[in-house]
């Protein structure tokens, strides 16, 4: 009796399990790395371009850019080029620009 108890309760769980898996929303990737991707979400939202975005990296933060990605901000309204850029030390850094003034955002060591 105590076997079929538990098995009852650990098939319990894993319905539980799985439903509120299933009741959650799916999580969109915003992150967009493709070139003709963003530059077409640029050009639609009046974005400055990536090579623009990477030109102000680059004056921010000297180095070798490793990555471009254009991502929509998670707690204010706008968008965000984010770029990976590795310094003369081999150090990566992440400059943030904004995308739509050109603004450098912030400069962050990416311990990662």
């Amino acid at each position: 009796m105590r076997k079929a108890s538990n098995k009852s309760l650990s098939l319990l769980m894993i319905a539980l399990f799985l439903g509120a898996m299933a009741s959650q929303p799916a999580l969109a990737d915003d992150d967009d790395d493709d070139v003709q991707k963003m530059s077409e979400k640029a050009k639609a939202f009046g974005l400055i371009s990536h090579e623009e975005a990477q030109t102000k990296a680059l004056a921010a933060k000297p180095g070798v850019v490793k990555e471009v990605e254009l991502e929509r901000r998670k707690f204010r309204a706008g968008w965000d080029y984010e770029v990976e850029i590795v310094d003369s030390n081999g150090a990566e850094w992440e400059v943030t620009i904004d995308a739509k003034s050109g603004k450098v955002n912030s400069i962050n060591r990416d311990w990662f």
